[in-house]
Formats: C-alpha cells, structure tokens, sequence
C-alpha cells in the first residue's frame, strides 16, 4: 500500500522549496546537468546490468536508446540553456505604441514525471533534464515493471538532489493514483493512450498542465521507388530492436503491391543475417531483447494467434518460448483491418504486412486511423513524399529513416491527440516546462485617452483607427 502521508510530506517540501529553485540561474542548473551527466558516464555498466536483468536488453541497444539519447539531451541544454533563459524580445504593434515588450520563461513550479518501463532510464530522467534546465522540483514516478531500472534511477537521483528538489516514488499503480491527487503545476507522462486518458482527467481535477506521450499504430509506407534492401534494414532495426517495445517503432507496413513480395523476401534476410550471425540461432543471440513480462507476453500470444485463426500468414518467425518470454521476429501477411493486431498498438515483434496499389490507398488507410505518434516514408520519389507528407498528420515523419526522432534534439518529439499532447526535446522540452510570461513595459506616452468618460469623438477616432490597425 502506498503511503499517503509520505508522498504529501515530500510534495509538500518540494512546494516549500520550488521558488527557491525557481531562482536559480543558468549557471546553477548547468552544473546540475554536468554533475547528471558525469554520473551516467561514470555508471554505464550499471546501467545496462540493470536493463540486461529486468527484460534482457542487449548492452549496445542499453546504450543506444537509453544513455546515448540522455546525455546527447543533457549537452544540448548545457550549451543552450543561458540562450534559452534569456527574454526574448518582441516586436510592437501599433496599438502598443510607447511600450516594449519580452517573453521570459518562467519554471512552472513542482513537476511530477511517470516513467514507462520499455526505455526505463531515458524515459524518467530525459523530462528531468528538461524540468532542471526549466528550474523546477520534480517527483519521478518510475515503473513498476522494470524494478533493476527503477532502482538505479532512484540510486542517480538520491545521489545528486536533495528530496525537496528531486525525488524518486517508486511503487504500483497504486502509487500514480495517490500522486495524481496531488496538486502539481505540470505532468509529464509516457506511456498508453488509455493510460493517459486517466492522467489527463486526473489532472483536470487541479487544473494541471500535462505533457503526453503516447504511442498508437505508427505505420511505415514503402512505395515502389524505394530502396527495397536499404529500406528492409531499416525497417528490421526500428521494429525489432528493444524487442518491438518501443513507441516509435514501425507498427505496420504498408507497402505498395509491386514490391511487396521483394519486401518481405528482404526483410527475412536481414532478420537472418541480423540475429541468426552467432549460428546458434535467433533465440540464442546476444542482440535479441525479451518481452518485458508475462502479462505482456501471454498479449502478443493472443494477438498473433488471433490473426492466424482469422487467416493471417505467418510468413518469418512466429516461435515462442513462454518461460524466457521469447517471441521470435515475426513478419505476418494476409492481414486485414478486422484483425485486433491491426487495430491495437503491438508493442511487440510482431510486423504486419499490408498492401496497397496506390499512394492514395495508402494514405486513406492511415487517415481511416488515429493520428500516429511517427510516420515513416521510404520513397525515392518526391512528389509521392510530400503528398503523403500533406495528406496526413502525425507526431513526427521521417523520410528513408527511423527511431532517430527521438534523439534528435533540434525538432519537438511528440504525439498529436491519440499519439500524445506537447512537445520534448532540446528547447521544446524546456518551454514544456516553462511558463512563457509575457512582460510589458511602458517606455512613454500615456493611454489615458482611452479612459471613460467616453466622448463622440473617442468613438469616431476608434472607428476611423480600425481601418489601420
């Protein structure tokens, strides 16, 4: 059971200390940051121990998607925060003439960050670079699921912050909803939409801000000009890698009819070439996560069994081991939009394969869908890539490339409704944090003209005046 009173006396001294934080300047956050970073360098090993115990996370992909997307976060704001800081100054209309006016990012006070388990390490302390880089207190809630992960955030957190700026909470579902009653300036989660909804409507309750990432069916469209082998290896890597348990990941492909039989003939190959290296095969290799538990795993069963009652092909993998929560790459054919599997995020490695004749079939099919959190084009033909790009609305789009989103700190990654609410990376994660206050100052004149009493000829100027405005 979670403790209530323990929870309220930690928010509590946060909100005692938050203006305290609030106050501090650029140089007193980037050391914060520096002292962050140092600390994940120092602890890359543990780091990835923890992943490789909780769900079998190959060390390069521990790496990949967790560490080298935190710290490449981390150095940006270092170099960018005082410019992030500073007011931005803006532009007078007429009407306010004799005034000037700025923007100035202000922290948005006592933050609390729920934390999925698929990328455990990032997904809890990439929002707190952002909420530190802002100036404000923060609760981490990590997840339950991954509990070597959650351990050593909470060992990072504990070792560089004081609990009245950063603390970790870690518990079950039980625990979010105790927090989530708590009257906080700003949420950040990552996880389902389903979940999210719950979050959002907690949130209400106290009139608090919130940043979702979610998740959704994110299809990746292949059209008869691509670079089918290129393409195959691309698709191979964002899907399975992290096991399929990864937002961002291809849920589907949609690939046009001409080359669809090449596609999938390609995709086996790289899956052979990618996982079966050692000769002991796929089951075997080093470079192969596991789903994350057995609830999750007994899921992705049902999923695919599903489907193949309901006429799906099994035409790559499809191999199961229960008690290493195993599942095979697995490349389904002879889909339809019946099916649950392409009607539920996946989340798993499992990649259905749908055909269309033309770019309009194509595009049609994802807007019969939520907006997805990304959407990925591989195309050689322009014209077919901006009309997709057009014609259909996502989080991110990526064009001949995958999963970099997320670490590219130079755009906003996020969802749109369904995929997710507000914006993270670099500066957008900063301002997610940020109150942007706008600031007026008079510098001269007087409006007193416009204070009652009102004349005829106030009147008569003001509508002459719209004609300029």
């Amino acid at each position: 059971m979670t403790d209530h009173s323990k929870l309220l006396n930690i928010f509590s001294k946060q909100r005692e200390n938050q203006y305290r934080i609030a106050g501090s300047d650029a140089d007193e956050r980037i050391a914060k940051l520096k002292k962050l970073r140092q600390f994940l360098l120092d602890h890359i090993d543990e780091a990835c121990d923890a992943t490789r115990r909780d769900f079998g996370k190959p060390e390069a992909e521990t790496i990949i998607g967790e560490l080298l997307v935190l710290v490449s976060e981390i150095s940006y704001a270092i170099k960018n925060l005082k410019k992030w800081m500073r007011p931005e100054r803006q532009s007078v209309p007429l009407t306010m003439i004799g005034t000037s006016s700025y923007i100035q990012y202000e922290p948005k006070g006592c933050v609390l960050i729920i934390a999925p388990w698929n990328y455990p390490i990032a997904l809890a302390l990439k929002p707190l670079v952002s909420a530190i880089s802002a100036g404000c207190v923060a609760i981490i809630k990590p997840s339950e699921m991954t509990p070597n992960a959650s351990a050593f955030v909470r060992k990072v957190v504990e070792n560089l912050f004081t609990a009245n700026e950063v603390a970790v909470i870690e518990g079950d579902a039980d625990t979010s909803t105790e927090l989530l009653k708590l009257p906080f300036n700003h949420i950040f989660f990552t996880g389902s939409p389903g979940v999210g909804k719950i979050v959002m409507k907690a949130a209400a309750e106290n009139l608090t801000s919130v940043t979702l990432e979610l998740g959704g069916k994110s299809p990746s469209i292949v059209d008869e000009t691509a670079d089918i082998l290129e393409t195959a290896k691309r698709i191979v890597w964002a899907k399975f890698f992290n096991n399929g348990q990864t937002c961002i990941a291809p849920d589907y492909v949609l690939v046009q009819d001409s080359v669809a039989e090449k596609l999938v003939a390609e995709m086996k190959n790289v899956i052979a070439t990618t996982y079966k290296s050692s000769g002991n095969g796929i089951e075997k290799s080093a470079s192969y996560a596991r789903i994350v538990n057995e609830k999750h795993f007994s899921r992705l069963s049902e999923l695919l069994n599903e489907a193949t009652r309901q006429g799906a092909v099994i035409s790559e993998g499809g191999k199961s081991n229960a008690a290493e929560r195993y599942i095979s790459p697995t490349i389904l054919t002879s889909v339809t939009n019946g099916m649950r599997i392409m009607q539920e995020e996946i989340f798993g490695p499992i990649l259905p394969v749908v055909i269309f004749k033309n770019v309009s079939e194509a595009i049609e099919h994802v807007n019969a869908g939520e907006k997805p959190l990304a959407l990925y084009i591989h195309s050689k033909s322009a014209s077919a890539t901006d009309r997709i790009l057009a014609s259909t609305s996502s989080g991110n789009a990526l064009v001949n490339e995958v999963l970099t989103q997320f670490g590219n700190t130079e755009i906003p990654f996020g969802g749109v409704n369904n995929s997710g609410i507000g914006k993270s990376n670099g500066f957008y994660g900063f301002k997610e944090f940020s109150n942007a206050k706008g600031v007026m100052k008079r510098r001269f004149g007087t409006m007193k003209f416009l204070y009652p009493p009102y004349s005829e000829r106030l009147v008569s100027l003001l509508k002459k005046g719209l004609r300029w405005v």
